[in-house]
């Protein structure tokens, strides 16, 4: 089963800066049985781009459920086929001239750093070790992840009630990615927390976003009737 889509309508904006994005999507939360993220809050799960684009199909809410469900009862195969897809877009990348790159917390929220990876015969630490000359990046609602090897980029998500865990994500020097509602397309806030804010939706690359910046987003669909705080009202 091929765990590694791409194609996702933001993550085709970076195809213009030279960069090919692959995501793995799982089922969030607990739609699978098993929870895939464990510091979620009501206005996230309410929010999550689960069910955009593709996500709206049926057929792909099962193959969802189906590489979480394999994640947590099959994991040994489960990252033997990633590196396989890993490996599979590094060559797409090379072919077409691009830059691959990762996400492989599309609708998840997984330490992936723990996980011991073997390629080629050699057992690394994570799937970064296995692949250190390629970048990965995500989104987290996790404030204490350590140990973050070098080309793995998080930014860390603010939403509703996490204030405290924001606090200490600053603390660690980490981006704080925030949702906005905006009365136009171009109203994004100049400063939010004191730090400037960077128009995240120009593009889905977070590594290249400028550090100690207020990655900014809009609200984007069932987020913009959010009543919870997720998103921040401007």
């Amino acid at each position: 089963m091929k765990l590694l889509g791409s194609g996702n309508p933001k993550t085709l904006k970076g195809e213009k800066l030279g960069y090919l994005t692959f995501i793995l999507h799982l089922a969030p939360a607990q739609r699978s049985g098993y929870q895939v993220c464990p510091c979620a809050t009501e206005g996230c799960k309410a929010a999550c781009l689960n069910t955009a684009g593709r996500g709206r199909f049926d057929k792909t809410q099962a193959a969802r459920i189906r590489k979480t469900r394999m994640f947590f009862e099959d994991r040994e195969n489960f990252l033997i086929q990633l590196v396989k897809d890993i490996e599979a877009g590094i060559r797409k990348g090379d072919r077409g001239n691009m830059i691959p790159v990762f996400r492989l917390n599309g609708t998840s929220d997984i330490r992936w750093e723990v996980y011991p990876v073997v390629r080629d015969g050699v057992t690394y630490p994570n799937i970064f070790g296995a692949f250190p000359d390629i970048q990965f990046y995500d989104y987290t609602k996790i404030p204490n992840r350590r140990n973050i090897p070098s080309n793995y980029h998080l930014t860390f998500s603010r939403a509703d009630g996490n204030e405290h865990n924001v606090n200490i994500a600053v603390g660690h020097g980490m981006n704080i990615a925030v949702v906005f509602s905006t009365p136009k397309k171009d109203d994004l806030p100049e400063t939010y927390m004191g730090f400037p804010v960077y128009d995240a939706d120009e593009h889905d690359l977070r590594f290249l976003d400028p550090y100690n910046h207020i990655s900014g987003l809009r609200a984007k669909g069932q987020a913009k009737g959010d009543l919870t705080g997720f998103v921040v009202n401007i």
